[in-house]
């Protein structure tokens, strides 16, 4: 390298699949990230946990906000999330269950990433999530099918969910997300103090991303 050369910049993902705004930015932060060549740090994280600690309040406000389904704000954000879907090329059916617990399945994307699978893994959980028939990631069938979509070793991933040092793993990086200003999923860092929230805020990424490596700015 050059001393004109800028050095690449360090990006991180903290991200839960039972977030449809997540999975919008998971599918788009990939072809942008390919196009910069620069690496994604994939950061598994419970969102419910950050919720808890740091942002109570998201639970009585998005109860209150949705209560009547035939409200102008319920009517509108049903349009929003469909046309974001068209948008990213993804199906997204909002399960009547949900939240789903996401626990166990992003326990499993530790084992997947050793694996070199974090991604098609992920991806798959994302998308059994918000169009399979069966959304309920929380099952074990259901998470059996995932692993075989994304080419997961199964026995070991079940060893996996279940050991003390994949809940430990899941529990710090929330824990470590919360302690940098976490309060949501999906939240971006760039070169670990940079920190961008939400699907919406991926062209502020681009910006700063392309200011970093020395390219012109494509907003």
């Amino acid at each position: 390298m050059s001393p004109s050369t800028p050095k690449t910049p360090e990006f991180e993902f903290f991200y839960d699949c039972s977030s449809p705004w997540t999975y919008f930015a998971f599918v788009r932060i990939q072809p942008l990230m390919a196009e910069l060549k620069v690496p994604v740090r994939w950061r598994p994280v419970l969102v419910g946990g950050i919720f808890n600690e740091v942002n109570p309040e998201v639970y009585t406000a998005r109860a209150a906000a949705f209560a009547d389904p035939e409200a102008p704000r319920s009517r509108y954000y049903a349009k929003d999330i469909q046309d974001w879907a068209e948008f990213c090329g993804v199906t997204i059916n909002v399960p009547a269950s949900h939240p789903v617990s996401s626990v166990k399945a992003m326990r499993g994307a530790f084992f997947a990433e050793e694996q070199g699978l974090i991604v098609p893994y992920s991806r798959a959980v994302f998308e059994t999530y918000w169009s399979a028939d069966n959304p309920d990631i929380s099952n074990d069938d259901v998470l059996a099918q995932i692993c075989n979509t994304a080419g997961v070793d199964l026995e070991g991933f079940f060893r996996a969910i279940n050991n003390q040092q994949y809940k430990d793993l899941l529990r710090a990086n929330t824990d470590e997300a919360i302690q940098r200003g976490a309060y949501g999923s999906p939240t971006m860092f760039i070169n670990g103090t940079d920190m961008y929230f939400g699907n919406d805020r991926l062209p502020l990424v681009e910006y700063r991303l392309r200011s970093l490596l020395g390219l012109d700015a494509e907003l």
